[in-house]
């Protein structure tokens, strides 16, 4: 009976994963990336209206500036910082790397999460011609001067949303480790492919949004899901459910993170800060969670010493089409290729995140964001 039971489990992994190879919108390969399509070419250059949310970001928020600033293309720009009650020179330092203003961003009021009220600030502040909101974090930068333009091509494909995965920084060793997976996993959850066609699949990746300014008007603008810790995805659903059109990938490199993560720890607590709110604060979810990825990664790592030699050859089956399938992920941000083979111990580091987040909530400390504690009971 024991023996039948462990058979089952490793043929439960090794179908999953061929479910996710083959079924699931080719999510591994990262074949979603912004082009250089040639611009079109307009009588009229459309308004972009660039939002930076930045709270103490002095160390990143000149250079965002400046690469923005150096944008080229089909499109007028305008850039408003707003400075969420820095204690940094936060403010002066973005005003002089070129932005159009920088606002101070009052008091928070309740049920507002930062970011949002932040967002939500700044959009009062923006010309009122502005065609496209371009949404992006204070610590992003653009290696490129037609990063912009790219985004506005997608946009011009009929996209109402145009989101980007940017290029995490990759130079620490634990950023080597980590960081390939956080992506993979992100696009497992929600496949490229899918959030482009499926009416009931939508994510974004909020370090860059691109959207419409009539389709977030007729969403209900942020306030309409201004308490969402996972404001992107939150964005995105609204998007959907006023039949918006997302486009979702990664840069090639040109759109990049500056901020680094030079420790597990820190990558921890990142993963930390919202993994519980993904899972909708659900003991049940975070149980199947934690049952499901043991069966998927855990399992075939456990049995491939087996003495069973049926069992050892469908554990080494399911792992070797893991590796396979976190290959692409590795050599996008340059990591040891052996790594490819360490992703069953990636994962149950990001499950130890996971139920972190689980503790922090119930202990009144959930989504920790420089001081301030935005998710708990």
């Amino acid at each position: 009976m024991e023996l039948s039971f462990w058979r089952v489990t490793v043929w439960l992994s090794l179908a999953i994963w061929i479910y996710l190879f083959a079924f699931r919108g080719g999510f591994w390969r990262l074949r979603e990336r912004l082009g250089k399509q040639r611009a079109e070419v307009n009588d009229k250059e459309p308004l972009i209206a660039i939002v930076i949310p930045a709270r103490d970001e002095a160390l990143y928020i000149a250079e965002t500036v400046t690469s923005l600033r150096s944008q080229r293309g089909t499109f007028r720009l305008d850039i408003t910082v707003a400075d969420d009650e820095s204690s940094d020179e936060t403010a002066s330092l973005a005003a002089r790397a070129g932005a159009n203003r920088v606002i101070p961003v009052r008091p928070r009021p309740p049920q507002w999460k930062g970011k949002l009220w932040a967002l939500r600030e700044a959009l009062e502040a923006v010309p009122s011609e502005a065609e496209f909101i371009l949404f992006i974090d204070a610590d992003i930068a653009c290696d490129s001067t037609d990063v912009v333009q790219q985004l506005l091509n997608k946009g011009n494909e009929g996209y109402d949303l145009v989101t980007v995965m940017v290029h995490l920084r990759c130079q620490s060793f634990a950023e080597k480790m980590l960081v390939p997976a956080f992506v993979y996993f992100f696009f497992k959850l929600y496949p490229p492919s899918w959030v482009a066609c499926k009416p009931g699949v939508a994510a974004a990746a909020g370090g860059c949004m691109l959207i419409r300014r009539d389709t977030l008007e007729k969403l209900g603008g942020i306030e309409s899901y201004r308490s969402a810790l996972i404001d992107d995805c939150a964005l995105a659903g609204r998007v959907k459910s006023v039949g918006g059109r997302i486009w979702l990938g990664m840069s090639n490199g040109e759109l990049r993170s500056t901020r680094g993560y030079d420790s597990a720890g820190v990558i921890r607590s990142m993963i930390a800060r919202s993994a519980f709110a993904q899972l909708r604060h659900s003991l049940l979810f975070l149980v199947g969670t934690l049952a499901g990825m043991g069966v998927i990664y855990l399992a075939p790592l456990s049995f491939l010493f087996t003495r069973d030699p049926a069992i050892a050859f469908l554990a080494l089956g399911a792992w070797l089409l893991g590796a396979i399938m976190f290959a692409p992920a590795v050599a996008t941000f340059r990591a040891p290729v052996w790594t490819i083979f360490g992703l069953p111990l990636i994962a149950l580091f990001y499950l130890a995140a996971t139920v972190e987040s689980a503790w922090n909530y119930w202990r009144g400390r959930g989504g920790v964001w420089k001081g301030r504690v935005q998710d708990m009971l």
